[in-house]
């Protein structure tokens, strides 16, 4: 028989060694249904829910939620850039039709989700580094029973200079 070291520290029980981690996409997907539009927005706001996985991604925070409407901020990086210098046409049309979606999710009751049908960008400046933080606002402009649309704004925070323009029909799925 052998002594017991007490100057090591006791290893971890097993199954405490092997914590896992739910990743943020499943524990989105898993309590969505759990909260209506508004206040599952307000809460990865808050932090008391982990962003999206795009939102990590490519930098979006949401800045406003109000019902109907939000906005997302995003401070373009090289790492969105286009081969021709610029952030690529897709980054921001996933930033717009991101603010689309929230918006009507806004407005949406518990256990009701939503898909893009469509989705129409109009870009009208490039955007780069140098235009510093960008802000895309989306608003519902109308919401039947099975499907709405909404329309977004991307501006330059410190100019207020319009960069791209964007429509949507989104399916309400409940």
């Amino acid at each position: 028989m052998t002594a017991l070291d007490t100057t090591r520290p006791a290893a971890a029980p097993a199954y405490q060694a092997s914590r896992v981690v739910e990743p943020a996409a499943f524990k989105l997907a898993r309590l969505a249904p759990e909260y209506d539009g508004i206040a599952f927005l307000t809460a990865i706001r808050d932090g008391e829910l982990p962003p999206p996985p795009i939102a990590d991604l490519l930098g979006f925070e949401i800045r406003d939620i109000e019902r109907g409407r939000v906005t997302f901020a995003m401070r373009p990086e090289e790492k969105h850039y286009n081969p021709i210098g610029m952030v690529h046409g897709g980054v921001t049309a996933t930033l717009l039709d991101t603010v689309m979606g929230c918006a009507l999710h806004t407005v949406l009751p518990q256990g009701t989700g939503y898909s893009t049908l469509d989705i129409s960008v109009r870009y009208v400046r490039p955007v780069t580094v140098e235009t510093h933080t960008v802000l895309a606002t989306g608003t519902v402009t109308h919401k039947g029973r099975r499907t709405a649309t909404a329309e977004a704004l991307l501006v330059a925070a410190e100019t207020g200079k319009v960069l791209a323009t964007a429509t949507s029909t989104l399916l309400i799925q409940s």
